[in-house]
């Protein structure tokens, strides 16, 4: 019987490549699985929709002069917090409402919520009616 001995030379080069181009063709494969599989798109049911996008705002007086918080959102999150017509003899007559304002919207930029608010040592009484007209901007922005 004549059997006929077939000899294959691999090299190891061509053996390591292949397997390289197989394992990143199947990393490839899982992630786009991962990427577009439908259903939940990473977000939980709490944060898809809390705010109806827009911009509300709250009226604070201070001294006889209206001041309006201006409170921006989108579906998620609280995106600006500021005051709309701060005039500069409000600002004068009040020189700390403004780092006060702004010391409140860090921390609720940071956290995405109105509780645990710390509100400053030096001006604690400010910050408290400014966290006040900023919750009832937010509650007219809140999804039923």
């Amino acid at each position: 019987m004549g059997s006929k001995t077939k000899i294959i030379v691999l090299h190891m080069k061509e053996i390591i490549y292949t397997a390289i181009f197989a394992a990143l063709a199947v990393l490839l494969i899982v992630l786009l699985v991962v990427m577009f599989r439908p259903g939940n798109s990473g977000r939980t049911t709490e944060q898809q929709k809390r705010y109806t996008p827009g911009i509300y705002t709250s009226s604070l007086t201070l001294n006889n002069t209206n001041l309006e918080v201006e409170v921006t959102v989108d579906e998620s999150n609280i995106t600006s917090i500021r005051f709309s017509n701060l005039d500069e003899s409000v600002a004068t007559m009040f020189p700390l409402i403004q780092p006060s304002m702004e010391e409140i919207a860090d921390q609720i930029y940071e956290t995405q919520s109105l509780d645990n608010i710390t509100l400053s040592d030096e001006t604690p009484y400010t910050s408290q009616v400014l966290l006040d007209a900023i919750k009832k901007a937010v509650e007219k922005a809140a999804v039923d």
